[in-house]
């Protein structure tokens, strides 16, 4: 006889001890790796995206959203059992950031961007579920950061992949008007 068991919630995944894991809920499942030792091309990669996104959020009008990085916490809305996701960077909208509570620690919402930077022990099932999970909730803008290839995957709900390199420039569109970098700032 199979006993089942109940989706695990945002709550209970805040719950679980600090203990050097990487925890993710996808759909109530919870997922979980040891942390990546980061390297310093990834650690270097996400400050380089952090700062960058800053200089054009700086230049933004009034009200501006937030830029966040680090495993930030985010609950994606709409996929039930519940999806709280690490993410390595996000803009986050000043839309979005009014309906936080004080109290949360975790971002519940739709960010504008996230960023995905990969890391040397990141499965292709791993990276494949967290970019489904944010283009199906309707994430605007994902970019998959490929330290080792020097390259950018950018992910838009409704289009098709498309990949910029380090000889090319990487913009906002529509989402982030008037960001635009060269790709190669993003390793330099």
């Amino acid at each position: 006889m199979t006993t089942a068991t109940m989706p695990m919630t945002t709550a209970d995944l805040l719950a679980l001890p600090d203990d050097g894991k990487r925890r993710w809920l996808i759909k109530g499942e919870l997922r979980e790796q040891d942390m990546t030792v980061r390297n310093r091309f990834h650690s270097k990669t996400m400050a380089n995206v952090s700062g960058l996104l800053f200089v054009w959020r700086s230049g933004q009008p009034l009200p501006r959203g937030d830029v966040v990085c680090g495993e930030a916490g985010v609950r994606l809305p709409g996929i039930e059992p519940e999806t709280t996701i690490g993410v390595d960077v996000a803009y986050v909208s000043p839309d979005v950031l009014v309906q936080q509570s004080e109290q949360s620690t975790i971002i519940v919402g739709i960010p504008t961007l996230v960023v995905e930077i990969l890391s040397p022990n990141d499965t292709q099932e791993e990276i494949d579920e967290m970019v489904e999970a944010y283009v199906k909730v309707g994430v605007p803008l994902v970019w998959l950061v490929d330290p080792t290839d020097r390259t950018v995957t950018i992910y838009r709900p409704g289009e098709e992949p498309t990949l910029v390199n380090s000889r090319q420039k990487l913009d906002g569109g529509t989402v982030l008007p008037g960001f635009s970098v060269p790709v190669a700032q993003i390793f330099d």
